[in-house]
């Protein structure tokens, strides 16, 4: 590896290691070069999310996100050569000459935060889908370019769709822990059908649920569709090799984790951030590498095929 593309990778982990609560968690028990590729990954991901969560002016951040996806368009024709001055556009182009990732998916993204740009909102769990699919599934099947798959696995060929309902899982538990800040950033994501059916359409700007409200009812609502999609996607993590399902298990075991404490106390998200101390997500991480969560979706699979 030449020196300069060097730089950009680590330049790549940096940003993870700095800006990724979570991620980078899962992203350090794979090996160096699965590892660089993910960093470049988050790091192009970065960038995007950064457009869109900023202090520009509409028109600008559509603009900005436009001339993003023009460079991806031009990392996907190998126009960036390796003394770019983008050292994330260079990471990510060696990173795709590396392994077999399906750059569209960065476009997925790239539209997902301009729907978040012109302040869309969602009356079904259908539509809030296609926002997920595009901002967190689209990272599941990037990912999975890079970890790939076992030769052999059983059910490989439904992979991608198990990594994108996984990308949906921890969307939906993003959603969840970030209600309040959301609100307070004039953004709603939970579907408008859902809000009525629990009495919380009017919004979620106080430390208190909406007066007259089911909110718990509603997060436990939400929860349990969550956790059905957890389900579904985890039956990815046989399909990997050791270490990509580690990463894996650590990454969803994680948000799992947040899920369970948001679970408990529906309120704790209008009060403020749910999180996890730094020695639980080791922990996870640990249990992750150990194979334990990818051994027990193996059994449950066996057992469902019996």
């Amino acid at each position: 590896m030449s020196a300069p593309v060097q730089a950009a990778y680590s330049y790549c982990e940096a940003v993870t290691g700095q800006q990724a609560r979570n991620f980078a968690y899962g992203i350090r028990l794979l090996p160096a070069d699965k590892r660089q590729a993910m960093s470049a990954l988050y790091a192009f991901s970065r960038r995007v999310d950064d457009i869109g969560d900023g202090t520009l002016a509409h028109d600008a951040k559509t603009s900005r996100l436009e001339e993003t996806r023009a460079l991806l368009g031009r990392i996907r024709d190998g126009e960036v050569d390796e003394d770019d001055t983008d050292p994330v556009a260079v990471a990510l182009a060696d990173a795709a000459r590396r392994f077999p990732i399906p750059l569209g998916g960065l476009d997925e993204l790239i539209d997902g935060v301009l729907m978040d740009v012109r302040g869309e909102s969602y009356e079904t769990w259908d539509d809030l889908k296609v926002y997920c699919r595009c901002v967190a599934g689209a990272i599941g099947r990037l990912s999975l370019g890079v970890f790939g798959t076992q030769p052999g696995a059983p059910g490989s060929e439904r992979a991608p769709e198990y990594a994108d309902t996984l990308g949906l899982a921890l969307q939906l538990t993003n959603i969840l822990r970030d209600v309040r800040e959301d609100a307070g950033n004039g953004r709603t994501y939970l579907p408008s059908d859902d809000l009525a059916k629990f009495g919380c359409s009017t919004g979620f700007n106080s430390s208190v649920p909406p007066a007259g409200s089911d909110f718990a009812g509603l997060v436990h609502f939400e929860v349990r569709r969550a956790r059905a999609l957890f389900a579904e996607g985890y039956r990815l993590l046989p399909m990997l090799d050791r270490r990509s399902g580690a990463c894996v298990a650590a990454m969803a075991g994680i948000y799992r984790r947040l899920l369970d404490r948001i679970e408990r106390d529906p309120e704790a998200v209008l009060r403020g951030r749910v999180s996890l101390p730094g020695r639980e997500k080791a922990y996870v991480a640990v249990r992750g590498l150990s194979g334990l969560d990818t051994r027990h979706v193996s059994r449950q699979t066996a057992r469902r095929r019996a």
